[in-house]
């Protein structure tokens, strides 16, 4: 799903102008303008850092990394294991190894330096100069017990962003959440860029998100109490839907029967998005539609009762 995020992320940000090169365990190299890079890591959830590709090499073969010149400025090299990758090698043997082949040139400065070359140990080694790195805090700070109005039963933040991510909506484009709560993507879609969209059947969520929106000083362009069904009678040509259903533990159904509300959903979603549009749907086990392309699916493991399907389909 990381790798998803990145993606997708990257391709709407560029317009389209962006390429898969290299990819595998904890990383993917993508070709891209340049100054689309700050935009892209303002919106990601799930990456660690974004950073610029150096190359990579077999650990024993460090001869094989193509010679390549830092920028002007002193220098610290700092190695990770993805997910205890590469057991067998000295970690701090190659950072030295790799530290002599730059400081010819650079100086180093383990404490303080100006440029952080990052070394992720995985199928190969692969270095890149860090650029950006997420702002993990900032979810923390919109988590649901932050805000105003809450609910136990929710998204985390960084989940809410990657889900509207993984539709590949742009900022300025309109993300309808049709199962609001209280209202944790309509957030994350409005830090982004983009026109946030509400509606629920339960006016005390649509107020409660409308206060959480307040609280953060962030724009709803939109918002109705209405039945799932009814989405389409007041909206259309949306760009993406992204939502979080309920999952039928402990939320409120209106007495109606969970795979009931599901089907219906996917009709009304179908008929509110514009032609091309996107959908990103969580939900507690794999369904599909004739109505939509399931383009992508995604399980998180939350807890042994408990997995969630990120879906991701197209009109």
């Amino acid at each position: 799903m990381p790798r998803a995020e990145a993606v997708s992320c990257s391709l709407a940000e560029s317009d389209g102008d962006c390429v898969v090169y290299l990819s595998g365990p904890g990383y993917v190299a993508l070709a891209l303008p340049p100054e689309s890079t700050p935009y892209i890591a303002g919106r990601l959830a799930l990456t660690h850092g974004i950073g610029r590709y150096i190359g990579s090499f077999d650990p024993e073969r460090i001869s094989d990394l193509a010679p390549f010149d830092l920028p002007f400025g002193s220098f610290a090299v700092r190695a990770k294991r993805f997910k205890g990758m590469m057991e067998e090698v000295d970690s701090q043997k190659l950072v030295r190894e790799v530290g002599a082949l730059f400081s010819k040139k650079n100086s180093v400065d383990l404490k303080h330096p100006e440029i952080i070359v990052k070394m992720l140990m995985s199928d190969r080694v692969h270095l890149f100069i860090e650029e950006h790195r997420t702002e993990t805090d900032l979810f923390e700070k919109r988590k649901v017990g932050e805000r105003p109005f809450f609910s136990p039963i929710s998204l985390h933040p960084k989940y809410a962003r990657a889900l509207i991510n993984l539709t590949g909506v742009k900022r300025g484009e309109t993300v309808l959440d049709p199962f609001c709560g209280t209202g944790g993507i309509a957030i994350e879609a409005a830090e982004m860029g983009m026109k946030a969209i509400v509606s629920d059947f339960d006016p005390q969520m649509v107020a409660g998100t409308e206060e959480n929106m307040e609280f953060y000083g962030l724009r709803l362009h939109g918002s109705g109490v209405m039945d799932i069904g009814e989405i389409s009678q007041r909206w259309s040509d949306i760009d993406a839907v992204a939502t979080d259903p309920p999952y039928g533990r402990s939320t409120k159904t209106g007495g109606e029967d969970i795979d009931r509300i599901y089907s219906r959903s996917f009709s009304s979603i179908s008929r509110v998005l514009r032609p091309g549009g996107s959908a990103g749907i969580v939900l507690p086990h794999e369904m599909d539609t004739p109505e939509m392309k399931l383009e992508k699916l995604f399980p998180q493991r939350v807890h042994g009762s408990l997995t969630r399907y990120y879906h991701i389909f197209r009109v």
